[in-house]
């Protein structure tokens, strides 16, 4: 693993739509120092307003279709797992992701666009060393049949995922990987999100999923997938559940290094473990804790313009 933290190397923005709500949202990701970790900036606010949210399972106030952070009242974030994945796979630390609106753009339901676009502007290393969470024994959470479970593992950070669907179609796929930047962008980045055309006709009759497509999610109606172009590999659905997983334990606020296992789970799931895992002091702590005080968001976003805009190029 690399021993010093890393930010982006420039600026970019990013356009589409959300998915559950269908409005329009942009994003800018700004470089920032060392310690900051990965901080939304909510800006549009009555009143001109604009606020930080961290990203942190302490702020996390829903899981139910996405994770979502901060406050309907005051000021969320939702659908942010396949941005976090982005960022946790790539191994960016530092960052500030400005948005216009509370809710990510869907963009093709995966975190490919995402990578495009940290690519784009590179990924810098900092003078200040990584921490990292350690994982020092197991920890398990279950609900009903599905299960997760945190381990002792010391290569890094490891992916142990397994669905088990009714659906012959998706049936039982499972995968088991070491997240690295390389093995990030190959093997989970392009797998998009998926969902059932009987979920999709209730959620829009309670006015959810405005923005939902065959553009930006997998279909499976009657046994087969309803998107022209198919899949991206027959263990797609398991590989975009594994690209969940590491947006949402990206909410652990540092790297994780351990083992993550689940069986048939979800945002609902991955979030319960990272809350399980700080409710016991003596399962983890942080090595190479040399990270500074976090610096206000003032200081973060100076007046940079988007080196490269994908929706303009």
């Amino acid at each position: 693993m690399a021993n010093q933290q890393t930010t982006l190397g420039g600026s970019i923005s990013i356009a589409g739509i959300g998915v559950h709500s269908g409005a329009p949202a942009r994003i800018t990701l700004f470089p920032a120092p060392a310690g900051t970790g990965i901080q939304f900036r909510r800006t549009n606010l009555p009143g001109g307003q604009a606020r930080a949210l961290r990203a942190h399972v302490d702020l996390v106030t829903q899981t139910d279709l996405c994770t979502v952070i901060g406050n309907r009242d005051e000021a969320s974030v939702s659908t942010i797992e396949h941005l976090m994945a982005a960022l946790r796979g790539l191994g960016v630390d530092n960052a500030v992701v400005s948005i216009d609106g509370p809710e990510m753009p869907i963009m093709d339901g995966s975190s490919q666009a995402f990578v495009e676009a940290i690519d784009a502007i590179g990924v810098t290393s900092l003078a200040t060393p990584r921490s990292y969470i350690r994982i020092l024994k197991p920890v398990r959470v279950e609900h009903g049949r599905a299960w997760a479970e945190l381990s002792p593992y010391r290569k890094g950070f490891r992916l142990e995922v397994e669905i088990d669907f009714d659906d012959a179609l998706i049936g039982r796929q499972s995968i088991e990987l070491d997240l690295t930047p390389k093995v990030f962008r190959r093997e989970l980045a392009y797998a998009r999100t998926f969902g059932f055309m009987k979920d999709f006709e209730k959620l829009s009759a309670i006015g959810l999923a405005k923005g939902s497509s065959l553009d930006n999610t997998v279909v499976i109606g009657d046994g087969e997938v309803l998107n022209a172009d198919g899949l991206r590999g027959a263990d797609e659905f398991v590989r975009h559940k594994a690209l969940d997983a590491v947006g949402d334990l990206a909410l652990s606020g540092i790297a994780l290094q351990g083992c993550y296992r689940s069986y048939c789970g979800g945002h609902k799931l991955n979030v319960a473990m990272l809350r399980a895992l700080f409710a016991d002091s003596s399962a983890w702590t942080v090595v190479e804790d040399t990270v500074p005080a976090r610096a206000g968001l003032g200081d973060l976003i100076p007046a940079l313009k988007p080196a490269f805009s994908p929706d303009k190029n």
